[in-house]
């Protein structure tokens, strides 16, 4: 028989485990009742909030810009994929807490960042920063739970692929503001939307844009994607063609070189830009990923102003190549006959004032050819006093000057043609006799863009036909139809007497072969043009090389080839250069036998060196020029 005392110990054993299970089991009860209480009470209002927030959402996906080409199917402007990174506001709890982990992170600039993330919550994602490199992609990938509403979207960024080339040509891209997203053309893009803000991509911004479209998917209470529900895929945009020839457009930025100034060379039979070329230029890559205030301030303000597009915003008194607008308005009103000479002292008595010529002792007895071909001060001095600033005014504006030439390029300037009314309205004075003395010869009010004398020179040499300037070919679908094809506009031509033209042309082809732009001459074909030295301010000495180039004359030479059934006019301006026919001459002549050479020889003749053939001519010419 068991002992009664080890059966009782064994009972009292087993009752004391059971006493201490359920005493584990209560607390476990215990536990899990006072848990159960914060979930559901003390913290059911935070729960019940992130169970709502696992939801779906509207995301807009943006489209593929278009391609830019130039007219011989040269890529001039694509777009890439890239990595950018957003932030919903609205999923984000403690914004200075994510403040700080995306700078210790990702290093991103703190005042842009603070600006960004500090805006109101709305509904639409913030893009934080462009471009998100392969690296900083995996961090913030790694640090998901530390980043709410923070997410990486690939997308497509605009790319050029020719660099700087075209530059105020093409324009560039950015981020579209609240203000232009609030005007009607805009009306309907989605926040973050990356538009054209110059040039080319800004005024055939419709075509090149192309339809966003729209995905929906469910996100989690962190904002971060789980699943897509539904996709409404973009649309890309179309296919702009240019007129453009990228191997002339490179060697014209690389004859300007550092120098600044302006090359334009259009078709005179159909009004199409061939070369737009302004320095100094700007990086449409760095522009179209975005760059911080400071950089953009940089940039806005260089006194050298590299987003002014010259060619078509600077205003330069026109000088000598005036004297082509001068002439013609002399012959066709009678103020002066094809034979009759006026006798060039050196000098223009005025009033109590002296206007000199640029060749001290004279040019002795000149016709309208000789005065043409040597540029002489004196003989349009008298032949503007004779037709009065009004009869000038009017033949000027003839020519397109004055106003717009209406190419599809953003913010082109209209220069000025002066009169009397135009005096009063602005300055509330009375015009001056000897202020059209100065007129007479392209100085004085007078100003003019390159692209305008660009026309000018092409009406001449296209007889008085006049056609409107334009750098877009066509529109293509990504699949090479062509959708709209540009039709050739004609302008309003001038009224002259063929004689009277035909004696103004042949004087512009003197010009080179033994006048004022022998620089200019070509053995390749016939050049027509005239130079030009416009003052920039009045000057005492009459030392060039002690004047301070900031206060240097611009130099203009405006040609056009070949003299009969011309294919090519071009506009060449170098600011503080110095005289026309040994400065800017010489480049002009370069552009023109590489453009009609690539006819016969289509190998790429343009440089590959960004040195400035300009400077060399400069300090290498001979003095004689008007």
């Amino acid at each position: 028989m068991s002992d009664p005392r080890l059966q009782s110990t064994g009972l009292a054993d087993i009752q004391g485990r059971l006493l201490l299970i359920k005493i584990v089991v209560l607390i476990i009860v215990g536990l899990l009742v006072v848990r159960l209480w914060q979930l559901q009470v003390r913290d059911g209002t935070y729960y019940r909030s992130l169970a709502h927030d696992n939801r779906t959402r509207s995301v807009s996906l943006h489209p593929v810009r278009g391609l830019i080409y130039d007219r011989n199917g040269i890529l001039l402007a694509n777009s890439v994929p890239s990595f950018n990174l957003y932030v919903q506001l609205s999923d984000v709890p403690d914004r200075e807490a994510l403040k700080g982990k995306l700078v210790e992170l990702l290093s991103l600039d703190k005042r842009e960042l603070n600006k960004k993330i500090q805006a109101p919550g709305t509904g639409t994602p913030i893009r934080l920063k462009k471009g998100v490199s392969l690296k900083e992609a995996a961090i913030v990938e790694s640090h998901r739970l530390d980043l709410p509403g923070v997410v990486i979207r690939p997308e497509f960024h605009r790319n050029n692929p020719q660099g700087v080339y075209a530059a105020h040509v093409l324009g560039y891209v950015g981020a579209a503001s609240e203000e232009q997203l609030a005007r009607e053309e805009f009306q309907g893009l989605p926040s973050g939307s990356v538009i054209g803000q110059y040039g080319v991509e800004r005024i055939y911004e419709r075509t090149l844009r192309g339809r966003a479209g729209r995905k929906l998917i469910e996100v989690d209470a962190l904002g971060h994607e789980k699943r897509m529900i539904s996709v409404d895929k973009p649309q890309v945009g179309h296919d702009v063609h240019l007129t453009l020839d990228f191997r002339l457009q490179k060697l014209a930025e690389d004859l300007l070189g550092e120098e600044a100034g302006a090359i334009v060379a259009l078709d005179p039979q159909t009004g199409e830009m061939l070369a737009l070329a302004s320095q100094p230029s700007f990086d449409p890559n760095a522009l179209s990923r975005g760059l911080r205030a400071d950089e953009w301030n940089t940039i806005l303000q260089d006194a050298r102003h590299p987003l002014t597009n010259r060619a078509t915003q600077g205003q330069y008194p026109p000088g000598s190549t005036f004297k082509i607008i001068m002439a013609t308005a002399a012959l066709e009103t009678n103020a002066i006959g094809l034979t009759e000479t006026v006798h060039c002292r050196g000098k223009f008595r005025f009033g109590n004032r002296t206007f000199r010529d640029w060749k001290k002792y004279g040019h002795g007895e000149v016709d309208v050819h000789q005065a043409i071909v040597h540029s002489c001060d004196v003989y349009f001095y008298r032949i503007g006093n004779r037709m009065g600033v009004e009869t000038i005014a009017a033949y000027a504006k003839q020519f397109g000057l004055g106003a717009r030439t209406g190419i599809d390029l953003p913010a082109e300037a209209t220069g000025l043609i002066p009169s009397p009314e135009w005096k009063r309205q602005t300055r509330g004075e009375p015009w001056y006799p000897g202020e059209t003395i100065s007129v007479a010869i392209g100085q004085g009010y007078v100003t003019v863009t390159p692209l305008q004398m660009a026309k000018v020179i092409a009406m001449i040499g296209n007889d008085g036909r006049s056609v409107q300037p334009h750098v877009v070919r066509g529109v293509r679908e990504r699949d090479g139809e062509w959708i709209q094809k540009w039709a050739p506009t004609q302008a309003p031509s001038l009224a002259l007497r063929p004689h009277q033209l035909e004696a103004v042309q042949a004087a512009l082809a003197a010009v080179v072969t033994e006048g004022t732009a022998r620089r200019a001459r070509s053995s390749m074909v016939r050049i027509a043009g005239k130079t030009g030295t416009a003052q920039v301010v009045s000057l005492r000495s009459e030392s060039e090389e002690e004047t301070p180039k900031r206060f240097r004359a611009h130099a203009w030479f405006v040609a056009y080839a070949p003299f009969k059934h011309p294919r090519i006019a071009v506009a060449v301006l170098l600011e503080h250069m110095g005289h026309g026919g040994s400065a800017a001459a010489p480049l002009a002549k370069e552009l023109i036998e590489a453009y009609l050479s690539f006819g016969i020889d289509e190998q790429d003749k343009t440089r590959t060196s960004r040195t400035s053939p300009a400077h060399k001519i400069m300090k290498e010419r001979t003095r004689f020029d008007g």
